[in-house]
């Protein structure tokens, strides 16, 4: 097998799609209306995947249809229906993990590609054997196995294709196998509407109980240190509402798990035989898409030319997005309680998205920002751009100007003219027509942040 390797990024919207391939992704991933594990950050129609597909084709690109529930009975029917809509689309493959639905997809249209989704939990090779046989083209690796165990699944089952996450969240459950968002906001992460409860800010309460009160410990060994009181939870954004939760002596474990970031360990990935290499999250911003995207990519291409890479420059990078603390998750070791905060809730960021480059005017020396958080007169920005070389030319803002509307002036000509400009101390989100001073032209899907 050729050890092609393939950056698989997130594409909650077309946006994010352009701004994935604008930075050098090789193939993106999409949610399916209904049956995806993203549903409620999903928003691509039947329409739209539609115009995703022939997009991502036009560029000689790759897209994966993500269609990866575990479907109730009642679920069965309406997959069906769709996928046989979804297939007359021709993705590159559907990404699935129902084993039910699976068998049927193989039986009924042997002609699709399949690959098994990571809710699968592939931990060894005898399981990535068994998909092969069924028909499985790729098998995403589970989130909890090492780099040693992946090279070992390759040597075993040689003849299929492995993908790994090496970006964003580590779940604090198994893979995803949780129930404390329906527990607590009766959303069933299974079902794709996770409200990631573990990641909110809670209060501990608790209620003084007469000892004839006390609930038993329920199936727990018989050693287990009984309550001394019922405990209750309050979430920050919910104050006023208590929620019952078990607590012992070793504290309650509802808090951040930290981030993904596996940019120290593509090559030993890639020597594993991963040939795909996956990003996560779907609803974050260009920003995120496009930091990691160039992050992630020149590494890649290091690797693939036989190159060494400088990883304290592109983990630099990846501190600058919003992120909980990264570490290298299960790749390199067991973490342990490594994996999670249990003492604070919050971000890290190192760099504020600040906006998009819409256009640029050669004469004035000037961008066009589409403003998405605020700034001010003399702030220090950088420009990331796919074109321009790493290491971008830091801006110190002088000029924020408005166009003055009054003057009728035909913004698709970039007509900028001093006459026609009103100087401004701030921009703000939402503002229109915003241009600062610009040395060069930082081309399409530039965007603009500003030192944390």
């Amino acid at each position: 097998m050729e050890n092609k390797l393939e950056l698989l990024m997130p594409a909650g919207d077309m946006e994010k799609l352009k701004y994935a391939f604008a930075y050098w992704a090789d193939a993106v991933y999409v949610g399916v209306p209904m049956f995806s594990l993203r549903a409620r950050t999903n928003a691509f129609t039947m329409e739209t995947l539609k115009t995703a597909v022939d997009y991502v084709h036009s560029l000689g690109k790759k897209i994966y249809f993500t269609a990866n529930i575990y479907a109730h009975n009642s679920k069965i029917k309406p997959f069906l229906a769709q996928f046989e809509k979804m297939l007359s689309y021709w993705p590159d493959a559907f990404i699935m993990s129902d084993p039910g639905l699976i068998n049927i997809v193989r039986k009924s249209h042997p002609e699709a590609v399949i690959h098994l989704s990571v809710q699968a939990n592939n931990t060894n090779w005898a399981q990535v054997a068994f998909w092969k046989e069924i028909g499985i083209s790729r098998v995403i690796l589970s989130r909890e196995i090492s780099i040693r165990e992946i090279k070992e699944i390759h040597e075993m089952v040689p003849d299929i294709e492995l993908e790994a996450f090496v970006h964003w969240a580590i779940c604090m459950a198994y893979s995803g196998r949780c129930l404390i968002s329906n527990y607590l906001s009766n959303r069933d992460p299974n079902q794709g509407t996770c409200s990631h409860s573990c990641r909110w800010e809670y209060k501990v309460f608790k209620e003084e109980l007469a000892p004839g009160e006390l609930e038993s410990a329920t199936g727990r060994p018989e050693d287990y240190k009984q309550l001394e009181w019922s405990y209750y939870l309050e979430e920050a954004e919910r104050p006023g509402e208590f929620m019952p939760i078990d607590e012992d002596e070793h504290g309650t474990y509802l808090m951040n798990s930290r981030d993904l970031m596996g940019i120290d360990y593509v090559k030993e990935l890639a020597d594993a035989w991963v040939i795909s290499f996956k990003v996560e999250w779907r609803n974050k911003t260009v920003n995120y898409v496009a930091s990691v995207a160039r992050t992630y990519r020149e590494a890649l291409d290091a690797v693939e030319a036989g190159k060494e890479y400088d990883t304290k420059k592109l983990s630099d990078e990846l501190f600058s997005i919003a992120n909980r603390g990264y570490i290298p998750g299960f790749l390199a070791w067991n973490p342990w309680a490594n994996a999670q905060f249990y003492e604070r809730n919050g971000w890290f960021q190192e760099k504020l998205f600040i906006g998009k480059v819409l256009a640029y005017n050669e004469e004035t020396k000037m961008c066009k920002i589409e403003v998405k958080n605020k700034f001010e007169l003399d702030d220090t920005l950088d420009f990331l751009s796919p074109t321009d070389a790493w290491q971008e030319e830091v801006k110190s803002i002088k000029r924020i100007t408005n166009i003055n509307r009054a003057n009728d002036t035909e913004i698709s000509k970039i007509d900028v003219k001093d006459e026609n400009l009103v100087n401004e101390q701030v921009a703000h989100p939402g503002s229109f027509d915003v241009w600062i001073n610009c040395s060069k032209n930082p081309w399409d899907y530039a965007i603009v942040r500003k030192k944390v």
